[in-house]
C-alpha cells in the first residue's frame, strides 16, 4: 500500500470488521451496534479516524509505561480507544473496559491477520 488514502482505507476495513468480529464473540450484551451495518462502519470509521489522530499522542504520553510492560500496557491504550470510539457515537455501546480490552485485542489480531495477507514479500 503505496498512498495513505488506501492504508486509512483498509485500517478503516480493519476496524469494521474487528468490532463486528469482536461484537460476535462477546455477543450483543457486551458490543452492540443497533443491529445496523452501517452503525458498525460509521463505528469502524471513528475508530480508525481515533486510531490515526489521538492514539499516536496517547503512546508517546505514556511510553515509559508501554517500554516498561515491554508493550502490553499498548492493550489498555487500544481499550481507551475503543472506549474513546464508542464514546463519539453513540450507536456503538460497549458495556465496560474489560469488554473493551477483548475487543482491542480482537481488534489487534484482525490487524495482524489482515497486515500479514496484504503485506508484500521481498
Amino acid at each position: 500500500m503505496k498512498n495513505a488514502r488506501s492504508r486509512f482505507a483498509v485500517r478503516w476495513f480493519v476496524s469494521s470488521f474487528g468490532l463486528w468480529v469482536a461484537a460476535g464473540l462477546l455477543g450483543n450484551d457486551s458490543i452492540s451496534f443497533g443491529g445496523k451495518v452501517s452503525a458498525i462502519v460509521v463505528s469502524g470509521l471513528i475508530l480508525a479516524i481515533v486510531n490515526t489522530i489521538i492514539k499516536p499522542v496517547l503512546v508517546f504520553l505514556t511510553l515509559p509505561a508501554v517500554l516498561l510492560s515491554l508493550g502490553i500496557f499498548m492493550v489498555v491504550i487500544n481499550a481507551a480507544m475503543v472506549l474513546l470510539a464508542s464514546n463519539i457515537y453513540g450507536p456503538l455501546e460497549v458495556d465496560g473496559f474489560g469488554v473493551a480490552i477483548i475487543a482491542g485485542l480482537v481488534i489487534g489480531l484482525v490487524n495482524w491477520l489482515v497486515t500479514a495477507l496484504l503485506e508484500e514479500k521481498k
